[in-house]
Parts: structure tokens; C-alpha cells; sequence
């Protein structure tokens, strides 16, 4: 049974979306074939689970403004991450542990039910933070029933302490939150319950300060523990690294660590941090084990604090999109990330063009544009730098092991910003997704990802190729259907 707060709540957010439909459907920013919200801010996804036959991916979502605030989540399902609707809201900030905000947190399968759990955010009179990690149930996996807190603040962190991410370990159930320790430095603190009911805080399995890693950040967000070929992963968003080189160039870093995690000593051994994408909008992935055996990630296409209300969106009623859901796999040295095969039922007529050379020029390619496209790139050869210029807005080059994503500044149109990594090997592939105001890149099979947002000014669909000295490559091109 639903409170009148939660009612009331849920009809304020109808209205808006009512109120603001026709401007938001209207923008040309909007995405095909991308998860957004209906209006207001989306950020982290959240809840990413497959559960009886069907995916659920909630969000989080601010539906009164296009600032953060009192989140909601939102909720899209799925039955071949091709066809999706948009469901009714999921949960609301509606009672005393959550209303200031029904923070991020994951979803779990248990006894024919489905369970969500997530940070309830709450502020006293005095603006001070509370923070718990509560608990909701369905039947249906359309209608939750809140039944309130369930892990109560443990001695030893601030009230920056959220996301809980819970699985399942033989008869065990285990969860792990993102946390800020009192001396304020970010942790991943791991619980455990026999009964799904209780659980005992075991403490922390690393961090900042933890062991070898040094000083690694203020707080640590949205962490998720799987694992896959063998190894322990953890998936975290650390906020305060400052940037080393090509590294940690956003406000915020989305990575990983790749270990063995002793359960009984409570600590992950694990080696060095590594971004899961060098883009510039990228944040807060989430993952699922789906019944194929696949560990699919989805993540946020922004990043808190870095020049959000800049985005062009903003006028228009609603700011911010989910990437394309992504298969993990373990090399044995690293997590590469492809995107999933059902994406390929988006696909139209393919364009192909083989063996095609430039020398010293910059020239388009026959059928090759499009703002909703999918473009892969085998290359033979690359003598000096070869570029793609996408819409006279944005940049991808590769010169002398470097691949660099450029783009006009939000903030300072006049500025040019970048995004760097340096490969592995020499460049073999690019594997582009375009969609009117976003780019995901997969860089040679996926060993790294450029993820952003893009705002081009004009109708422009023109995508050019240059090459300075001689560069053969051969491209596919396929235009792609949306789900909206």
C-alpha cells in the first residue's frame, strides 16, 4: 500500500513529465538508442538485474530539475536489450529514511521475489547527512513494498556511506558500500547475512591507505564485486584523484581492481587501479550476471560536478543518458569490454568499403554519415596520424601509440578539450557508436573505451577520414533502429 507522501510524489513527477513532453521529445539532442529519462537529471544506473526471463535497469532520476536533489528511481525493462519500456516509477523519496533522496543500490532475486536495496538519504534540521541502507520488495518487479532499514550506520564512517551492491556466495549473502572513513578516506566495506535479514558488518576489504595503495580519494561510490575467469573484481568510483598524465583527466574516475578476495580476512589483494574508460563522460558502472552466464555493464554517460548544467540539454528540461550495455570479459591481463550481440538487431543495410587508402588528404567515404550509426574500422596500415572528424565537432586521431578525443569545452566554446590514452599496441580497430549527442568508441576489441557526450552545432552529418602519410583501413557502417 502506497503512502500519501509516495502517491503525491508520484503524481508531481507525472505532471512534470506532462508538462515539459513535447519540448524534451523535440530536442535534437535526444537520443535513439539510449536510455534517458522522460525529463529532469538521470544519473547512476541502478538495480541492473535479469530476473524471471526479463532485465530490469533502474535509474537514478531527479524529474523537477535538471539539478541533483531528492532522486527518485526510475525504471526501464527488457527482454532482448533491444525493445524496452519505460515502467512506472519504482521508488519515490517518500518516507523518514530516504526523503531526501532514494540513493543508488542493486537488485537481488531471492524466494520468487524481487529485492532492491539502496541508500536512503536524509537530512536533519541542521543540513547534517544521515544515511541507511534500506530495502524494497516486489512481486511483479513493477511494484515495490519498502520494509525500511536495513543496515543501520556502522561505527567508524562518516554518513557518506551508500550504494550497497549485495550477492550471493554459496548459502551466504554478502554486500559491499561505498564508504568515507572518519579520518575521510574512501573505503569498500564489505557486510555478510545468513538469513537475508541481518547483517554483520565485517569491515573493510581496501581503500585509500589500505596497504599499498596509498592516498586514493575522499570517497569511494557505487562499488560492485564480481567474480570472473578467476579473479576477484571490484568496480569503484573513487572522487578526489588527481590527475597523473593521460590518467584521471575527469572530476571523477570510474575503474577497477582485479584480485582475490579472502572473505574470512575480509581484504581484497588486488594490483593497480585501472579507468574502465578514458572519455570524458563516464561514471558509476553497474554490472549483472545475466542467465547466459554474461557480466554485462552498464554505466552513467556524465560525471558529477563536471560541467553539467553546461550541457545544451539543460534549456530543454532534462540532462544526461546511460551507455549501451557492454559484456565483460578477462583477458588474463585486463577487462575488455564489447558491446552485446543483441545490439546488432538495431542494425539496417550495411555499408562496406574495403582497402580504401588516403595519402596526405582528408576525404569522406561514400554512404558514411549519420547521426544513429554504428562504425567499425579495420586497419592495414597507418604510416604517420590517421583522424576522424565527426560532424565538424569532434575528433578521434592516432599518432605514434596515442589515441586523443577532442571537443569544443561546454563551458568555453572557443576552448578545445582532450582525452588521451596511450595503447597497448599499435591501433587495429575502432568500433564506434554514435547516436546524435553521444560516442562510445571500442578501441581494439575493447581493450580501452572512449565514452561522451557530443554537441554539434549544425544538421552537419558529414563524418571525414585524414591521414597524414598513407593509411589503408576497410569500415562498415550500419544506420540503427532506436527502442524509444
Amino acid at each position: 500500500m502506497l503512502s500519501e507522501r509516495d502517491l503525491e510524489l508520484r503524481k508531481l513527477a507525472n505532471e512534470e513529465i506532462e508538462r515539459y513532453k513535447d519540448k524534451v521529445e523535440a530536442d535534437p539532442y535526444r537520443l535513439n538508442y539510449h536510455h534517458m529519462a522522460p525529463v529532469g537529471l538521470l544519473n547512476d544506473p541502478n538495480g541492473f538485474i535479469q530476473w524471471k526471463g526479463t532485465y530490469h535497469l533502474f535509474y537514478q532520476w531527479m524529474p523537477f530539475d535538471t539539478d541533483h536533489g531528492a532522486k527518485f528511481w526510475g525504471h526501464y525493462s527488457s527482454e532482448d536489450f533491444v525493445h524496452w519500456k519505460h515502467e512506472d516509477i519504482a521508488l519515490t523519496p517518500s518516507d523518514w529514511f530516504d526523503e531526501n533522496g532514494v540513493y543508488s543500490g542493486s537488485a537481488i532475486a531471492h524466494d520468487d521475489y524481487l529485492y532492491l536495496f539502496y541508500t536512503g538519504n536524509v537530512k536533519d534540521e541542521n543540513g547534517e547527512r544521515e544515511s541507511y541502507q534500506c530495502v524494497a520488495v516486489s512481486e511483479d518487479g513493477v511494484n515495490f513494498e519498502k520494509k525500511g532499514v536495513s543496515v543501520f550506520l556502522p561505527e567508524g564512517y562518516t554518513s557518506h556511506f551508500r550504494d550497497p551492491k549485495v550477492w550471493k556466495e554459496g548459502d551466504t549473502w554478502y554486500m559491499v558500500v561505498g564508504a568515507q572513513s572518519e579520518d575521510l578516506q574512501g573505503k569498500a566495506v564489505l557486510f555478510k547475512s545468513e538469513d537475508f535479514s541481518e547483517w554483520e558488518h565485517l569491515g573493510v576489504i581496501t581503500g585509500s591507505g589500505e596497504g599499498k595503495l596509498g592516498e586514493f580519494g575522499y570517497m569511494w561510490e557505487c562499488p560492485d564485486l564480481f567474480e570472473l575467469d578467476g579473479k576477484h573484481i571490484l568496480v569503484v568510483s573513487p572522487q578526489g584523484l588527481e590527475a597523473e598524465g593521460m590518467q584521471f583527466a575527469n572530476t571523477y574516475q570510474s575503474g577497477y581492481f582485479a584480485g582475490s578476495l579472502d572473505f574470512e580476512k575480509v581484504r581484497l589483494k588486488h594490483g593497480d587501479f585501472r579507468e574502465l574508460d578514458r572519455g570524458f563522460e563516464f561514471y558509476a558502472p553497474q554490472t549483472t550476471l545475466d542467465y547466459k552466464g554474461r557480466r554485462i555493464l552498464i554505466g552513467w554517460m556524465g560525471v558529477p560536478d563536471q560541467y553539467e548544467q553546461a550541457q545544451p540539454t539543460i534549456e530543454n528540461h532534462w540532462v544526461h543518458c546511460l551507455t549501451i550495455p557492454r559484456e565483460l570479459t578477462w583477458n588474463g591481463e585486463q577487462l575488455i569490454q564489447t558491446p552485446l550481440d543483441e545490439l546488432k538487431e538495431m542494425r539496417g543495410p550495411v555499408i562496406l568499403h574495403s582497402s580504401i587508402t588516403i595519402e596526405n588528404d582528408q576525404k569522406a567515404v561514400r554512404g558514411i554519415e549519420g547521426k544513429s550509426i554504428e562504425l567499425n574500422l579495420e586497419f592495414d596500415e597507418i604510416e604517420n596520424q590517421f583522424a576522424i572528424e565527426m560532424f565538424q565537432y569532434a575528433s578521434l586521431s592516432y599518432k605514434d601509440g596515442i589515441l586523443t578525443l577532442s571537443r569544443p569545452h561546454f563551458e568555453e566554446n572557443q576552448k578545445t578539450e582532450f582525452r588521451r590514452v596511450e595503447l597497448a599496441g599499435k591501433l587495429k580497430s575502432l568500433r564506434l557508436f554514435i547516436d546524435h549527442s553521444s560516442l562510445e568508441v571500442f578501441v581494439n576489441e575493447g581493450e580501452e573505451v572512449l565514452t561522451s557526450r557530443i554537441f554539434p552545432h549544425s544538421e552537419d552529418e558529414h563524418i571525414l577520414f585524414t591521414s597524414l602519410g598513407t593509411s589503408t583501413f576497410s569500415i562498415e557502417q550500419w544506420k540503427l533502429k532506436g527502442f524509444q
